[in-house]
């Protein structure tokens, strides 16, 4: 990243890391930690940033895709990822995929998601898939950049607008997640989420 990242103020993640290589591979390493029960777990992470926003905002609504290839999306109707352009004028996404959550991660008394476990953000999400795809609508310009085990693969490529914002948030858990659960049903996924009172979550099952 440009120099001038270092003095964005961090509030949910460091600006002047692009990624933690470190924090990553530690996630990997124990993926019964950070993601128990396996890909329920992961769908609530990504959920939470969505409720965040919709609380922040006063309601919003997102759809979950459980797709027939096993992978899952979520796509949500809130602000997007913040991104700035730095010295030299390009887009900086906050990495919010690649480097730990300051507000979760390592703390004890981190807020619990509806699985009754400890958030601990998206980079978890990332690190433990196999590849995951985040499109990223602005009211300032649109992005879509793609990770494998949460490093980026790609830059963060431009995309053609379509006059909405959000998020979207298309991922495949590795082996070690499937293996410890698959995605919940429908219904049970409806009922965890409805602890989030400003969240409306839609449910398109798609595996059939």
């Amino acid at each position: 990243m440009d120099s001038s990242t270092a003095l964005w103020r961090n509030t949910t993640h460091d600006w002047a890391r692009s990624v933690d290589a470190d924090h990553l591979a530690s996630v990997r390493r124990d993926p019964a930690v950070f993601a128990p029960g396996g890909l329920r777990h992961l769908i609530l992470e990504v959920l939470a940033y969505a409720a965040d926003e919709a609380e922040c905002s006063g309601a919003g609504r997102c759809t979950v895709t459980l797709h027939a290839d096993g992978s899952v999306s979520v796509a949500d109707g809130g602000r997007g990822t913040d991104t700035r352009l730095d010295d030299r004028g390009r887009p900086v996404k906050k990495p919010v995929m690649a480097t730990k959550d300051l507000r979760f991660f390592d703390h004890p008394d981190a807020q619990l998601l509806p699985d009754g476990h400890s958030r601990r953000g998206m980079s978890v999400v990332a690190a433990l898939s196999e590849w995951l795809v985040h499109t990223n609508r602005r009211a300032g310009g649109a992005w879509i950049q793609r990770y494998e085990h949460g490093v980026p693969t790609t830059d963060l490529t431009p995309v053609a607008g379509d006059g909405t914002t959000g998020t979207t948030v298309h991922f495949g858990p590795d082996a070690s997640v499937r293996a410890a659960g698959g995605a919940p049903a429908p219904g049970e996924l409806a009922a965890l989420t409805a602890v989030w009172p400003y969240l409306g979550v839609e449910i398109d099952d798609r595996r059939a």
